[in-house]
Parts: structure tokens; sequence; C-alpha cells
């Protein structure tokens, strides 16, 4: 019997997308939140909606699942999704953990112990060792890449080049898998230089049948973890795929898998053989990519599997149809080295079909929703489709172009540059592109003086006080005098002159020429023209910030008041002594006191996002003039943390 009521352990993008199948599967819907996601998209689209105290707490899971008359548990991917003891306590309490059995998850998510599995199975496997049986400071085959065995997300993961490297590779990796995974162990393998990340979806059901459905690409990867995925391959031809489906389906059945899983592969990109890397338990990030070219409803499958159901089709019915391309859009600042951002969503604009192909938009965003530092930054997902791939890769660059999320530094741009880049589109492509071409990918410094123009003129429009002779329009007898509007961004101070009535006629002084200019705003936009091309600009005012949004791209102007802590010589400069967060999150420790002596380099201030800590340290030499921080206190990005100035105590 199908279920009534399926209860989601996650959040985000993911729980919203799984409401979006049961809803369409006339199955209510339940959503699990804690105290920071209070009000957030995937709760308020969900039927029920129940606070638990956090997302990894099994117990509060299950006892809302039960509260809420669920009988079913869908786990997402992330939080527990991979938890064994998590499906056994829902096994347990009556409940259908929509996922493998508990002995599956332990067999494939340690890997050493998977590898040694699907070996057996006839699955090729990298040439390696294993703790605690090899001795891995005797190996002898380089290059070679160390990992985690109860890792996951490319941590702890180091690559050795010689034996010289290889004593301190071992004591780095084994430090950050017991801090990160609790569990020391290792394994080490040879590296395979020119490697492509390709991935085969699997799905079994309880009666012994087992598929895969085709195969995604996902060498677009930074510090390993992926960015942009692809399916098919560009790569993969229909024998590869057809021998690697068998492979990946020889090592679901080795462990009796049941449900959907992916298992994964490292390619050589020069002579096409592929070993066998891991087996991800759960559905993947990038799931609808396959779902855009079989045009099957994963979830809707992972929930038939679990209510007993046989797979309706067998290996002869999967067909792919076209390609698909997906982007990860994270709340980070490629400009600042991906630094976790966030803020409030002050505007929101997401694409809808585009063209000759789709465009699909898997998202847990919401505007006035907050962007936090208490989770993983990625906000949503773009995802495209068309016939071909060049077309498939045009229309994802479209779409991400009418992207905007106002109010919180995003990757848009970066990952339009990467979508666009020849070697991408060629489909040259291997795990270590990326870092190769990280500087082209990187947006330009520097506000294009249009935006600026842009920003002065909406300022300008802008009521400035009740009395009448407050009004900006730089009128007196003769002729409109010039107002030169100071707005400060993140890339320094904009000193941008405009006379007149932007509604009516106008001009911007730039470059020492007066441009004519004219604004129309509605709707949340502006329509700005500078001398004869207008440009279209998404706008939200936040206090005494606004933010414009075109093209993807995003730029926050406040404007610049003498006296402001910045307002010196070279504010926008390294050595000018202001030091702000480079990211949203909380204050943990503060080692210096106003009045101290610092010197260049010298932490001043610790502020952590996403379990990720920064160190923000003195721009120059100089003492401590402002401290306007404590420790345990949230800080916006960009928020003044101290200010250090050149003269003695």
């Amino acid at each position: 019997m199908f279920f009534d009521r399926v209860l989601i352990a996650n959040r985000g993008e993911i729980a919203v997308r799984v409401v979006r199948t049961l809803r369409a599967l006339g199955v209510e819907s339940v959503a699990v939140f804690t105290p920071p996601d209070a009000g957030a998209r995937h709760a308020r689209e969900a039927d029920i909606a129940l606070e638990v105290s956090k997302y990894l707490d099994i117990e509060a899971i299950v006892e809302a699942a039960l509260a809420s008359g669920a009988q079913a548990v869908h786990p997402g991917y992330g939080f527990l999704a991979e938890n064994a003891a998590f499906a056994r306590r829902c096994a347990e309490a009556g409940l259908v953990f929509v996922g493998p059995s508990p002995e599956a998850i332990d067999a494939m998510g340690d890997k050493i112990r998977a590898k040694a599995t699907v070996s057996a199975a006839g699955v090729p496997v990298v040439p390696g060792g294993a703790e605690p049986g090899d001795d891995l400071a005797e190996w002898a085959e380089f290059p070679a890449l160390i990992k985690p065995s109860a890792g996951g997300g490319g941590k702890g993961m180091v690559l050795v080049r010689s034996a010289a490297e290889l004593p301190d590779a071992l004591e780095s990796a084994r430090r950050t898998a017991r801090a990160a995974f609790g569990d020391g162990t290792l394994l080490i393998e040879r590296y395979v230089e020119n490697p492509r990340h390709i991935e085969i979806q699997v799905m079994a059901d309880a009666h012994g049948n087992v598929v895969h459905l085709g195969e995604r690409e996902c060498s677009l990867q930074r510090r390993h973890q992926k960015i942009i995925e692809e399916a098919p391959s560009p790569f993969v031809t229909p024998a590869m795929r057809a021998d690697m489906g068998a492979a990946a389906v020889e090592a679901a059945r080795s462990v009796g898998y049941v449900g959907a899983g992916t298992v994964e592969f490292i390619v050589d990109g020069t002579t096409g053989s592929y070993h066998f890397m891991e087996m991800n338990t759960r559905l993947q990030v990038e799931h609808p990519v396959t779902e855009l070219v079989t045009g099957l409803d994963l979830v809707e499958l992972q929930l038939r599997v679990a209510a007993g159901e046989p797979l309706p089709f067998g290996q002869e019915q999967v067909r792919l149809d076209g390609h698909a391309v997906e982007a990860r859009v994270y709340a980070e600042d490629p400009a600042r080295g991906f630094l976790p951002s966030g803020g409030r969503v002050l505007a929101l604009r997401e694409p809808g079909d585009d063209g000759p192909g789709r465009v699909r938009v898997d998202s847990g965003l919401a505007e006035d929703g907050v962007v936090g530092s208490d989770y993983d930054p990625m906000l949503s997902k773009v995802i495209a489709w068309a016939p071909e791939r060049g077309a498939a890769l045009r229309a994802l660059d479209r779409a991400l172009a009418r992207t905007a999320v106002l109010g919180v530094v995003t990757n848009v741009p970066f990952l339009r540059a990467l979508a666009r880049h020849p070697a991408v589109v060629a489909g040259e492509l291997d795990t270590g592109l990326v870092e190769r071409v990280l500087p082209e990918l990187l947006p330009e410094s520097g506000v294009p003086r249009e935006v600026a123009a842009a920003a002065a003129l909406i300022f300008h429009t802008l009521p400035q006080g009740p009395d009448p002779w407050q009004v900006t329009d730089g009128w007196r007898v003769g002729e409109p005098a010039w107002t030169t509007w100071r707005l400060e961004s993140r890339d320094g101070v904009h000193a941008v002159p405009v006379r007149g009535l932007p509604g009516r006629s106008a001009e911007v002084l730039l470059d020492g020429e007066a441009v004519p200019a004219r604004i129309t705003t509605g709707g949340g936009e502006a329509a700005v023209t500078l001398g004869g091309r207008t440009a279209r600009y998404l706008t939200a005012r936040h206090g005494d910030t606004l933010w414009l949004g075109k093209d993807g791209e995003s730029w926050a102007f406040t404007r610049h008041l003498i006296g402001d802590p910045g307002d010196r010589p070279g504010a926008a400069a390294a050595g000018d002594g202001v030091v702000r967060s480079p990211m949203p999150g909380t204050v943990l420790l503060v080692t210096v006191q106003p009045g101290d002596q610092v010197s260049k380099g010298q932490p001043l201030v610790v502020v952590e996002a996403m379990k990720m800590e920064h160190t923000v340290t003195a721009p120059c030499d100089g003492v401590v003039a402002e401290l306007p921080v404590q420790p345990g206190r949230p800080v916006d990005m960009d928020a003044v943390l101290a200010v250090v100035t050149g003269e003695e105590a």
C-alpha cells in the first residue's frame, strides 16, 4: 500500500523538491525545521511543519514523524541520509526509511569495505592499499591519493607525488579524518592523471530488479566539490556506457541494494579505463540532469520502491533524450576566495522555461528569507535541457543571467564564466580544469562605471527630506549645478556627479564628459539610460543600502558620508586600516583591545560561518583605534570589525 503522509528529514532546496513530488502524488508532506529555519520556504510549502532542535537529532526526527502520523521518512541528501543508525531507528519505530537497508549503507559507507565488496563482484577498482592490513608508509607507486575511509565530500583527501611527501601527508589526512569523521583510518590509491569523474545512477527494487539510468559527468570541481554536472557525458561512448552501467548494477547487487543510488567512477581521460571510487547510498544533488534526459522522477521511484512496488520498467526501456546541465548556486563570494556569504533575500528572480530548451530551478529561496551561517551554502540549482549539448550550455548561461538574489552575494557570475569557458564548451574536462583556469573565471575587480552611475541616479531620485529645498535636482539660478554622490561599495568609494531630474532630463559626469541620463522605476526594477543605451536592473533597498542586479551579477551601494570609518585617502586599499568582516557570521574570538599596538598580518578577530573559521588580520602596522565587536555577537558581511591607525597610542 502506498503512503498517505511522508516526513522529509531535510531542509532547503531538496526538501522543497521532495514536497513537489509528494504533492503531485497526492501524498501529504511533513517538514521539520530548526529555530534558524523558522519561516523557511520548505516549512511553508509542506502540508505540516514541526520544529526540531537540529536536523541531526535522530530521536527528534523520529518523534516528529510519529507525532505527525507519517508512515515514511525521506532523508534527502546530507544530514542523516547515509546514516545506518537512523535507518535502523526508523525501522524500529515502524517507519519506512526511503532508502537502502542499514546493511547496504554500512557496506558502502566504508570505502575500504566497499572496494573489497565490489572488487569481489568483478568491478574494477583503483590499485591501492588500506589500513589496517597495509602499511601505507611503504607505498611506492606515485602519484597517489590518500583518502579517509569514512570520509566524503573531498575532506581529508591529499595528493602525494613523491615518497618524501608521504609521511607528512599521512599525518595531515589522519588528523582531518579524525576531526571530520571520528575515524582516522586511511586508504591510498594510485592517482589517475587527467581524471574525469563520471557516475552512474542506479535504481533497484525489493524484487531483484536493478537498472542503471545512464551516466553523469561531474568533472567540473573545485577542491573536490562539484560545481556543474551534466548528462550524458560528452566523453562516454555507448559501449562505455553499457560497460560502466553493467559494473554499477553489479556493485549494487553485491550489497543487496534497494532504492536510488549512485556508483562513482574515476575515468582516465586519455585511455577511457574506469575504476570504482565509491557508492553514494542516497539521492544525489545532481539527480535533476538524469531526470531531464530520462523523463523519470527519481523521487517518485524512490517512494514507490520503498512502498514495495516493483520498478515499472526494465533496462531495455531506459532511453536518454537530449542533454541536461546543472549549475549549483552558492552563497559564496568567488572574489574573496569563495568565502561563505549571507544576508536577507531582499529581491529574488529565478528563471522559467526558455525557448527551444527547458529550464528547471530547484530552490529553497524565498524573498525575505534569511541565508545564515548555520547550514550548507547551496541555495539552489539551475538546470537546462536542450536537444544537444551546446544548446543546453547556452540555455544554462541564459538562465543564470536571469538569476538574481539581491541581499546575498552568490557565485552566479563565476558559474556563467565556467559554462562559457572554451574547454567546457569543447567537452575537454577533467577534475583539475577549474583550478587551472580559475583566474579566467573570477569576476573582474571594480564596479563598472555605468553601474555606479545607475546607483547614483537611483539615489538622486529618492526623497532626501520634507523640505523642498533639499531635493537634489541641482537647481540654481542660471543653470543646474552638479550634485556629487559618494557611494561606497566593497570595492571602494565612487564619486558620481549628477545634475538635473533623472526622470526627465539629467546628466551624469563620466570620465569628465557630461552624458545624458534618464531613469524610470517600478515593480522593483529600474531602467537606466546613459547616452542612449538602456540597461535594466533589479533593485532593492535595505536601510541605507541599495542593491542592483543585472545579468547574474549584483552590487551593493551605501551612501558614503564624510566621517565614515573608511573616509580617508585610499579607503578601498588594503592598507586603509578599516578591517571588515569577509562574511556574515559570529565573532568567536577578539584577540586585541582598543589602544593595542599591532603589526601587519597580526590576528585581530576570528569569525565563524557555516562551520568555517576565518581569521581577520591587521592590514597595516599601527594602533587599534576602534573595536566595535564582541565575542558571541553576529556580524554582517562587510561590517567594520576594527580600525587600525598609524598613530601612536
